[in-house]
């Protein structure tokens, strides 16, 4: 059973996937920095291996540690840089961010270049990456957090019944008490969406611009909406890819994981009725639903290799990011049924991050602390009985793991602003990019923050199934349009659905 939980952390990581007017509150926003210059230099051994075999360059920009305080503590941020070729026609810098929150995203800039981002937007623009603070090489944070302890994913587990939502709020005390107690340095309750999107604008002026543009997918697509509404005036393009529906990650966004594995589930259903002579899965997509509730049931009561119901669960709806992985978890699926331990078992081996590898601990406390931090959660152990029991019936798929218990029920730090608010005055320059279907950030999020940016956004939604769509994806339509958007300015003029290729 150890063994199946470095698979739930990896769903975890890949689902969040995270996420105005000026804030009502004492806390300031970016200054203009007098330091001196950024000054570029090589990148870190680990983040030149990640990027191979694009060349970044590398560079830390200070911040304050509390933004109501900008002459206090400082904490050093380190940015990343794929530099535009063509100075005359450089605009000036595009800053990326993967999504988490607590992605590192140093490497994104090379990952971006390596998936093929059109030459022209890599003339247009330098590519900015960067660790967000408390991630990675930025003044990283730790709760003590590992594969072998019992909180080592983002995405609680799925709860089949009463106690098992009990038992997990039991897990995720100890897991708030956890970082409270390993919080040494009095970061953690500074990590928020707000105080990133300030980071954001430091890092701007320090670099000399006077606007910067925005790329960032899933929880990217929060800190974007952050930035272009506490800093309307200067922030340039920006692109919001794979839409969490606000400028943070709360209880109904985790509870939409669930609404978007409903939707996407389907996909895979028609994909995988269609190769039943090969994976014998079902012959409908009727039948492969059904597959689903009767193995996920089956596996609650006698594990494979280490495979029980709720890793089923949590690997299905990781595995639904891109059809690429369709017959990777139609094998996985297939090797479970026929009780088959060691095809399973070697087909985890594939996918599971090793102990030796890069820790858990900094991701799944970074994200702890922002969704925590941006907004107040409910601290009662009833209202996330009652939502599972409600998400069971209404999301049958995964919703009893989507509405179950997190931390922030037991978190030690309140808020201290309240989440930045969508600021729909401002430049039309908010561009949504969204596939119709998503498991981890359904269109309705897209949807939502659409509504909310009103005549500052256009949404274009591509006829197409997984998680993430610029350059992420194939699809020939929505490449072109953002791209034009980022590279002429060229905003549709009305929402925009693009069919799938």
């Amino acid at each position: 059973m150890k063994r199946s939980r470095s698979i739930v952390r990896t769903s975890a990581l890949l689902a969040v996937v995270g996420l105005t007017v000026p804030l009502a509150t004492a806390h300031a926003v970016a200054e203009e920095p007098d330091g001196p210059e950024v000054r570029w230099s090589a990148c870190p051994d680990d983040v030149l291996a990640e990027a191979a075999p694009v060349d970044l360059e590398c560079a830390t920009v200070p911040v304050p540690v509390d933004y109501s305080d900008p002459d206090g503590e400082q904490i050093d941020l380190l940015i990343s840089r794929v530099a535009s070729a063509s100075p005359d026609q450089r605009r000036g810098t595009l800053m990326l961010n993967p999504g988490g929150p607590g992605g590192s995203g140093l490497a994104l800039p090379a990952l971006l270049v390596n998936q093929g981002i059109p030459a022209s937007v890599l003339d247009t623009f330098d590519l900015i990456g960067m660790d967000t603070r408390g991630v990675g090489h930025s003044a990283p944070v730790g709760c003590g957090f590992t594969l072998e302890g019992d909180y080592y994913s983002n995405v609680p587990p799925y709860a089949a019944d009463d106690a098992a939502v009990l038992a997990h709020a039991e897990v995720v005390r100890q897991a708030a008490e956890d970082c409270e107690r390993n919080d040494s340095d009095g970061l953690l309750a500074h990590l928020t969406t707000a105080n990133m999107a300030r980071d954001l604008d430091t890092i701007r002026a320090a670099l000399g611009e006077e606007k910067t543009s925005y790329l960032g997918y899933s929880y990217g697509s929060a800190l974007g909406a952050a930035y272009a509404s506490m800093f309307p005036e200067r922030s340039d393009r920006i692109v919001l890819d794979s839409n969490i529906g606000d400028t943070h990650l709360d209880r109904d966004g985790m509870r939409r994981f669930a609404h978007g594995l409903e939707e996407t589930f389907p996909h895979f259903a028609n994909w995988a009725a269609a190769r039943h002579d090969s994976y014998r899965l079902g012959s409908t997509p009727e039948e492969v639903r059904e597959t689903y509730f009767v193995l996920a049931e089956s596996l609650d009561e006698e594990p494979v290799a280490g495979f029980d119901g709720v890793t089923l669960r949590h690997i299905t709806f990781a595995m639904l990011y891109k059809p690429s992985q369709y017959p990777k978890l139609a094998q996985q699926w297939q090797a479970l049924a026929t009780g088959d331990e060691e095809a399973a078992r070697l087909l985890s081996e594939e996918i599971t991050p090793t102990q030796e590898g890069p820790s858990i601990d900094n991701p799944i406390s970074v994200f702890a602390a922002v969704t925590c931090n941006d907004v107040k959660w409910s601290t009662e152990v009833d209202d996330y009985r009652q939502a599972v029991a409600e998400d069971r019936e209404t999301y049958p798929l995964f919703g009893a793991a989507a509405a179950n218990i997190t931390p922030c029920a037991f978190w030690a730090y309140e808020p201290t602003e309240p989440p930045v608010a969508v600021n729909d005055d401002g430049p039309q320059n908010v561009l949504l990019v969204q596939n119709k279907l998503d498991p981890a950030t359904p269109h309705l999020g897209a949807e939502l923050l659409r509504e909310k940016f009103e005549d500052r956004s256009r949404l274009l939604s591509v006829d197409d199934s997984g998680h993430g769509v610029y350059v992420l994806g194939g699809n020939s339509c929505a490449l072109n349009t953002t791209t034009r958007y980022l590279v002429d300015g060229e905003m549709p003029a009305d929402d925009v659905l693009c069919p799938a290729d």
